[in-house]
């Protein structure tokens, strides 16, 4: 960073435009605002998911992961910057063989539940999928590469597969999701 920030606000915003990384001004309701908005937000949540005590395997994977969505963010604010690639896609399809193979296989839909941290990995999976969406909408109207999207599309599957480990972790089961049960 070649400047430091020493006064955090600018007043720049006031007239509701913001800047990205190579100077141009958008709106700030803009698609590509939305979509770092949501990568932010992701980040957020799954910060919010290691102040919860993990498993340090999983506590390393997740800082991983927030590196990567800040340099995905990076992408998103610099159009034409290619920082996220297929090598962090295939590290996470990694991760989540690595992870997903000892679980039982799946025979009925899992609610989100079980234990705080189970569940704050079934949040982040949610925001990880609206950030999906919107980055999916973004590359309707301008170029986006493939990778950020291939890798919110796995981090989802990661996130989903994390509920059920960190579960385990902590001795519960999946909250199985019963057919019926309130006809």
């Amino acid at each position: 960073m070649g400047h430091r920030l020493s006064k955090i606000y600018t007043r720049t915003g006031d007239a509701g435009t913001t800047g990205l990384g190579n100077g141009d001004r958008v709106s700030k309701d803009s698609l590509r605002i939305h979509t770092l908005g949501e990568v932010d937000e992701l980040n957020a949540i799954i910060g919010i998911l290691l102040a919860e005590t993990v498993p340090e395997d999983i506590r390393s994977l997740l800082t991983g992961v927030q590196h990567d969505l800040f340099d995905l963010g990076g992408e998103v604010c610099i159009p034409g910057m290619e920082l996220i690639t297929a090598a962090h896609v295939t590290r996470l399809e990694e991760a989540l063989d690595r992870l997903n193979e000892p679980l039982e296989m799946l025979k009925d839909f899992i609610l989100p539940g079980g234990t705080r941290a189970a569940a704050l990995a079934h949040h982040a999976r949610t925001v990880c999928r609206r950030a999906e969406r919107t980055m999916v909408a973004l590359a309707q109207e301008e170029a986006v590469n493939e990778a950020p999207r291939q890798y919110l599309n796995r981090l989802s599957d990661l996130l989903f597969v994390l509920g059920r480990v960190l579960n385990r972790a902590e001795g519960r089961d999946d909250v199985l999701w019963q057919k019926g049960r309130n006809a």
